[in-house]
């Protein structure tokens, strides 16, 4: 099987890994960058995501637009969040937009979501806030076009995760599997971080910033027999690549 073909099958399952996992629902999706060519990427046509599969995904360059011209496939109208992350984070190969309702509150307060988890190291750290309406004004809060998804992406930095007001988050990975998981961890330690600020009264141990960066034990960009997690992960959703 060609790496275009075997990575096409593994995109189409992460799809349906983050549906079951509740990171996205009728919403939200995720892409990798294309393994023969860095200036393209795989992604979707527009569709929900427990519903993906290898026949359905597109190549595009990283200005959003359709590598095949006469694909009339409906599109999602977001991707430039794929596209500009791309274009200005070499270092990423694959990128996930999800509305994950646990992360929303620490889009429109001042409490930051860092990661009080161990597996939540891969957040890196404190979470910056994008607001479109800071450079935009009054829009739908959608990503639509190339401005916007080129000033989210520079507000990524060097983390892994930028939240977006009111609206949700995009997460960049090394991999799919990185990326799966950063997304999946986010969630759940956002949850997990609200459940702590309320019991502790505002007061919450983060995790230290050596403790981010400590060597570990975890295969961070990898997959199968090395990657417990991606392992259930993929289990759960009942995928096999």
């Amino acid at each position: 099987m060609s790496d275009l073909k075997a990575l096409t099958r593994e995109l189409a399952g992460a799809n349906r890994i983050l549906a079951h996992e509740g990171v996205v629902d009728a919403y939200g999706h995720i892409s990798v960058r294309h393994p023969d060519d860095p200036t393209k990427y795989l992604l979707s046509v527009s569709k929900s995501p427990e519903f993906v599969e290898p026949d359905d995904i597109m190549a595009f360059n990283l200005d959003s637009t359709a590598v095949d011209k006469s694909d009339n496939r409906s599109k999602y109208i977001e991707r430039p969040i794929h596209g500009s992350i791309y274009e200005m984070h070499p270092e990423i190969n694959s990128v996930v937009h999800n509305h994950a309702y646990d992360v929303i509150p620490f889009t429109i307060t001042d409490v930051p979501l860092r990661p009080v988890l161990h597996s939540a190291r891969r957040m890196k750290d404190i979470a910056p806030v994008w607001d479109i309406h800071d450079k935009f004004g009054d829009t739908d809060l959608l990503v639509s076009n190339n401005d916007h998804g080129r000033d989210l992406a520079q507000s990524l930095g060097k983390g892994r995760v930028v939240l977006m007001r009111g609206h949700g988050c995009a997460i960049a990975g090394i991999s799919i599997a990185d990326a799966v998981q950063t997304a999946v961890y986010t969630m759940v330690n956002a949850r997990i971080l609200l459940q702590a600020l309320m019991i502790g009264n505002g007061q919450v141990k983060y995790l230290h910033p050596g403790e981010l960066t400590a060597p570990g034990s975890q295969n961070e960009g990898g997959k199968g027999k090395h990657n417990r997690a991606w392992e259930t992960l993929m289990a759960r959703a009942g995928v096999s690549l």
